[in-house]
């Protein structure tokens, strides 16, 4: 686990884990509104690396760095929302009116 990273690749609008520097995970976003706002669409960590809390720390990581960059978000993926759901703390980067989609 010590190997694992974490890193934005804002060319391919993702946040990547890496393990080693082989890319293990993803969340995958959709600049809107002229970057000031992030459509995380799909979050996914490779099967071997399940079950590790990976997607959870993705997640969190993305968030923190949106919140950093003075973001806002609308989380389609499922994962993200319950990510929001379990941490409330950042329902504040989510856009004023979203309704989110049925999980």
């Amino acid at each position: 686990m010590d190997r694992i990273e974490i890193v934005w690749a804002p060319d391919l609008h993702r946040y990547e884990l890496r393990d080693a520097g082989k890319r293990i995970g993803m969340t995958l976003y959709r600049p809107q509104e002229k970057g000031e706002v992030y459509a995380f669409d799909h979050t996914e960590v490779h099967e071997g690396y399940s079950g590790l809390g990976l997607a959870g720390r993705l997640v969190q990581f993305a968030l923190d760095d949106v919140r950093a960059r003075g973001v806002k978000i609308r989380p389609y993926c499922p994962y993200v929302r319950a990510f929001l759901r379990r941490h409330p703390e950042y329902q504040d980067l989510v856009v004023e009116g979203f309704v989110s989609p049925e999980d």
